[in-house]
């Protein structure tokens, strides 16, 4: 019982989850309707690109742009190498795997550098990449695969309506990073090992293309909105077991869970009168407050779940969730990743990791919060 415990403590974001689930089951008496409105797809899909995603970090794909880092020797050209590193790569990867693969890097190169005073508001800065970065696209974030699977827009209509927001956000990460270099913006930076790029072994060639295969395969399927979604899951699945099969073992399912109960529970609320009756009076032109709000509670994907039902304007409710990371550790998924990943190497450094963090994104939030609202009034 200890052990489940310490589990469910560690996992909090599972363990809201579940509850959520099961309280929401009293509310609303499961039935077949409410299995059958969970979306299913999204849960399919997110399970293909977790899956994809561990091959990709177990056979380091991403080598080549960690050896291209390794070669800068000015910090501001070596943070803004790091920082659109990850603003790109979240496009397409998620937000979550960008800063699992750089921030390590960030803490690695930094420390060889000997400029370990920098990572903290340069892994911060990588936050807000991976947030702004990852809102071009479908795949970007989960609340954006779910949102875009709903919607019935193309691709290239959601990529046109996020745009505007991403290239200010861009541009604003541009100068967050010369004004952290703004008194030595050629200052140096020396790191003589490159072995933690790591090796690209001759027996693995063959599994790295076909792990670029399959990826391509799953972008395809997401994009393209095929019908026949349900055969590309298991047939990605069986592919991935033939290649190696013990990355199946380390697929996020915890991940997975959570969006499960989450989906039950959205689907529970929607299906109650009174409470889907409050919610779509106070959410319908409201949707950009209420998904930075809610997310401030719950995180935003299951803000997004949770709204999507009772938004009549589903672009500002994208907005508004998107822009919930910048506000608070707890509004992004990502954003708990990140202080996960620094408090493992610096113990005991929660509350400033915290503080950094807090003040260096809700000042983005100022700058990206107005023109994000008057943006987002067109519906996508």
């Amino acid at each position: 019982m200890k052990k489940v415990l310490k589990y469910l403590k560690k996992e909090l974001m599972l363990t809201v989850s579940v509850l959520a689930a099961v309280i929401s089951l009293f509310i609303t008496p499961p039935s077949a309707e409410l299995f059958s409105n969970i979306d299913w797809r999204t849960l399919g899909t997110l399970f293909m690109m977790l899956t994809v995603l561990e091959g990709f970090k177990k056979e380091n794909i991403f080598r080549p742009v960690l050896r291209l880092a390794g070669r800068l020797r000015s910090m501001a050209a070596l943070s803004m190498f790091l920082v659109f590193s990850v603003f790109f790569t979240s496009m397409f990867v998620t937000n979550d795997i960008s800063l699992i693969i750089f921030v390590p890097l960030t803490i690695i190169l930094f420390r060889a550098g000997d400029k370990e005073k920098y990572i903290l508001p340069v892994i911060t800065m990588e936050n807000i990449a991976a947030i702004r970065g990852s809102l071009l696209t479908p795949f970007g974030s989960p609340q954006n695969l779910f949102i875009y699977g709903q919607s019935g827009v193309s691709a290239w209509q959601f990529v046109l309506y996020m745009m505007p927001i991403w290239l200010i956000s861009g541009a604003l990460l541009v100068a967050f990073v010369l004004f952290l270099y703004r008194k030595n913006i050629k200052e140096k930076t020396s790191i003589s090992d490159p072995s933690f790029a790591g090796e690209w072994k001759k027996e693995g060639r063959a599994r790295r293309i076909a792990y670029l295969i399959v990826f391509a395969a799953v972008i395809t399927t997401i994009v393209s909105r095929t019908q026949y979604w349900y055969y590309v899951v298991p047939a990605v699945a069986c592919m991935i077991f033939i290649i190696d099969r013990r990355i199946l073992i380390k697929t996020d399912y915890v991940l997975l869970l959570t969006f499960l109960c989450f989906f039950i529970f959205s689907s529970s609320i929607a299906h109650n009168e009174s409470i889907s009756g409050f919610l779509k009076d106070a959410v319908a032109g409201h949707e950009y407050v209420w998904g930075i709000l809610l997310s401030q509670l719950i995180s935003n994907v299951p803000a997004g779940i949770v709204l999507y039902p009772f938004a009549l304007n589903k672009g500002a409710l994208l907005y508004g969730l998107d822009s919930a990371g910048l506000c608070s550790l707890i509004g992004s998924l990502a954003s708990v990743i990140n202080y996960r990943i620094y408090v493992r190497e610096y113990p005991g450094m929660g509350k400033k990791f915290i503080i950094v963090f807090t003040l260096i994104s809700l000042l983005f939030f100022a700058f990206v919060v107005v023109p994000g609202y008057f943006i987002s009034l067109t519906p996508i």
